[in-house]
């Protein structure tokens, strides 16, 4: 059995490509499903052919699943596969030849700046203490004002930000690093918070207690608040500003941010940069977002827009 295969690919990732744990998590849980599906049809890794690849995929499509899904459990096989050719362990890619069934173009969910408003406003006054307040509304200013990923701003050191910065560097996807300007509105939310963020490290350090380093710290193994703690957090500011929950998400700001930059007129290369996109494809799905907006608004308020055309008409004729 290649019950190796797996982890020793994993540490080959983290070891030679400097990929993301968030990343070897998912590569990790994918290849587990297929080294299940194919122990089941009672082949592994090592003896499985195209015919075997495929009649997985198939069987992820009868389950339902999405093509983006798909595509990067196809994505995983074949990395995997090359790996093994690499390392002698096949003399073949069997997945090498296997078409990927490609992705759904779905535009990002993003927010108006109406909601993004009523969100910052939330975390100024949901939370139970001052403490709870600032830091909310620290987390949510730095998202909003930055377009960082979630993972990216809860793992924020609080060296990054110290001295009243105008510029935030972060540490993106495969360790590289990026400078984000702040707005005013965040580098005043990053001040207070700091300096009662300060405050508390000493307590703990008079106490004896280590403190953590990162920027919004947590008694948790990471020392910093999760992913998992800003999403539960983030659906609660959402109820308390009045906006729809099932609209937001932490990454639901990231789209935000991209989007209201665009409609504003900024270039798509320095969103593309601010967003730490390595490819300016990715970044570019957010003019479609805007071009749906425009035309959303048009159809809403042009006179000329067929429910306007027909409401006029019905007036001029009334009035004969």
């Amino acid at each position: 059995m290649t019950t190796h295969w797996i982890s020793t690919f994993l540490d080959a990732q983290a070891a030679e490509l400097g990929a993301a744990r968030n990343t070897l998590l998912a590569y990790g849980r994918d290849l587990k499903d297929v080294q299940e599906w194919l122990a089941a049809k009672g082949f592994d890794f090592d003896s499985a052919g195209q015919a075997e690849v495929e009649g997985y995929l198939i069987h992820c499509d009868a389950q339902g699943l999405a093509k983006s899904t798909r595509a990067r459990r196809l994505s995983a096989i074949k990395q995997l596969y090359r790996f093994a050719f690499e390392e002698g362990w096949r003399a073949d890619n069997p997945a090498i030849q296997i078409a990927s069934p490609g992705q759904d173009k779905r535009l990002p969910k993003t927010l108006d700046e109406g909601e993004v408003d009523r969100l910052l406003e939330a975390a100024q006054t949901f939370g139970r203490n001052t403490h709870d307040k600032l830091r909310d509304t620290c987390l949510m200013q730095l998202l909003y004002a930055t377009g960082m990923r979630v993972s990216e701003l809860v793992s924020l050191p609080v060296s990054a930000a110290r001295g009243n910065p105008q510029m935030l560097l972060i540490l993106g996807k495969g360790g590289k690093e990026r400078m984000v300007p702040l707005s005013p509105p965040a580098r005043a939310a990053l001040a207070a918070w700091i300096k009662l963020r300060d405050t508390r490290v000493e307590e703990q350090a008079q106490k004896g207690q280590t403190p953590s380093p990162a920027l919004f710290p947590s008694r948790g193994t990471s020392g910093h608040l999760t992913r998992h703690w800003f999403y539960t957090r983030i659906k609660s500011l959402a109820v308390h500003g009045g906006v729809s929950p099932d609209k937001v998400t932490p990454h639901t700001l990231r789209h935000a941010f991209a989007t209201h930059l665009l409609a504003g007129g900024a270039d798509l290369r320095a969103i593309q940069t601010m967003l730490g996109h390595a490819d300016v494809a990715t970044t570019e799905i957010y003019t479609h977002v805007v071009d749906a907006r425009l035309t959303e608004l048009v159809l809403d308020h042009h006179p000329l827009s067929t429910g306007r055309r027909k409401s006029r008409g019905k007036t001029s004729s009334d009035g004969q």
